[in-house]
């Protein structure tokens, strides 16, 4: 069944920011910061969740206090941002983006104020009606209170919504307000781990857009 609605809410990275190899860096910058061995992708993908804090703890294998999650917060986003320069954009955009009827917008956890240089610098913000990153030091918690604040800034009814990313914390938002969703099996997590969400999953953002009628 495909999916009928009139606004898209992309996420970012992982997403519409092929962020892969930034994130694995930074992940592998924390784990030796930390004394654990580096990791796969493969192994990251399937091992990444929401609250990011209780992700670590369980890859550590011990309890992380407050100093040790702002000591990771701080050495994943030096490695993140020494990275980020190297990725691109995922395959079909923007050329995909430009053929939607549907109005869009970007809501992102990527904090706003880099945000927005980078989607300028990449020629993406005229493509969205508002852009939304993270206004404040970022939590590693849910994008659900996010998204229901996005969707009431716009003034859009959520069952006329549909929110495009690449983590099962993304389907949990979607649900959380009442919009339809599709992931994307491109980022942070692996297709494996997606489609325990019992939503539709795609294998890239051509594939995605073909679950929107």
């Amino acid at each position: 069944m495909r999916i009928r609605a009139d606004h898209v809410v992309w996420d970012w990275n992982g997403t519409l920011f092929a962020d892969n190899d930034a994130v694995l860096a930074a992940v592998n910058r924390v784990c030796a910061d930390f004394g654990h061995a580096a990791i796969t992708l493969e192994h990251w993908r399937d091992t990444f969740s929401r609250p990011i804090k209780d992700c670590y703890e369980r890859m550590f294998g011990q309890p992380l206090t407050a100093a040790d999650w702002l000591r990771i917060d701080d050495v994943y986003h030096d490695e993140y941002r020494g990275s980020m320069d190297r990725c691109g954009l995922a395959a079909g955009v923007p050329d995909h983006l430009r053929q939607l009827r549907h109005s869009q917008s970007l809501l992102s956890m990527w904090f706003h104020d880099e945000l927005v240089p980078l989607i300028t610098r990449f020629g993406l913000g005229e493509l969205f009606t508002r852009v939304d990153g993270l206004k404040t030091a970022a939590d590693g918690g849910s994008k659900a209170e996010h998204l229901a604040a996005h969707l009431e800034a716009l003034r859009l009814r959520p069952n006329d919504v549909v929110l495009i990313g690449d983590v099962v914390d993304d389907a949990d938002a979607a649900r959380h307000v009442g919009a339809h969703v599709v992931l994307v099996a491109t980022g942070t997590s692996s297709r494996t781990v997606l489609e325990r969400a019992g939503v539709p999953v795609a294998d890239s953002i051509p594939e995605a857009l073909t679950h929107l009628a």
